[in-house]
């Protein structure tokens, strides 16, 4: 597994939808995507165009509504490379919010360490 594919907060890059969608300029996937996550993350604002990612941690990444993501954020502020390298992992309850939705998200970021 590349390590720069799974991202800041665990989900691994190469099994993504959104990632596929946007490698193959697949506009169909993009909206099946956009219509999954809406339901699955209880996130009802996600866009058809909001799916255009290549992943959080690749050179030249193209991020779609992952540029507004607060895990990211966070964890770039505290230079990490990942949430996986912070000390606040196991009670962070942004990234905790998430590990309810993807739970292998944390057994990922524990992998790489």
């Amino acid at each position: 597994m590349d390590n720069n594919l799974i991202s800041c907060c665990g989900l691994n890059c190469a099994e993504c939808d959104a990632r596929t969608a946007t490698l193959n300029n697949d506009e169909a996937l993009r909206a099946i995507t956009a219509e999954k996550w809406r339901i699955q993350y209880a996130s009802p604002n996600i866009k058809t165009e909001d799916i255009n990612c290549t992943g959080c941690r690749m050179d030249g990444a193209k991020i779609g509504h992952h540029a507004e993501c607060s895990i990211r954020s966070c964890a770039s502020s505290k230079t990490c490379p990942t949430c996986g390298q912070c000390s606040q992992l196991d009670t962070c309850e942004q990234v905790g919010e998430l590990f309810k939705f993807v739970p292998d998200a944390k057994q990922n970021l524990l992998s790489l360490n």
